[in-house]
């Protein structure tokens, strides 16, 4: 079945760039976001499980600011240690 939709410029721009940070065609991201399961699913159980879902949501790489990830990690941990109360 075909459809053709007209979309507003901004969001097939966003969608573009989605698709484009992906690594798929515009169709084919399309394709995998009107696809997705809509019902909610079991939330990750393991660390196993969180992985697979980030893997599928396209996550994984995305901060490409975190060169080292155990160095960022004890970083907000001794942050998250040292704030006081009254700190946000």
């Amino acid at each position: 079945m075909s459809i053709v939709l007209n979309l507003p410029p901004e969001l097939e721009s966003k969608l573009s760039a989605d698709a484009r940070q992906r690594g798929l065609s515009l169709a084919d991201y399309v394709l995998q976001v009107l696809g997705a399961d809509t019902l909610p699913q079991a939330r990750p159980t393991s660390g196993a499980d969180m992985v697979a879902f980030w893997s599928r949501e396209g996550l994984i790489g995305t901060r490409s600011d975190i060169a080292d990830s155990s160095v960022h990690a004890r970083a907000l941990r001794d942050k998250a240690q040292t704030r006081r109360r009254d700190e946000p």
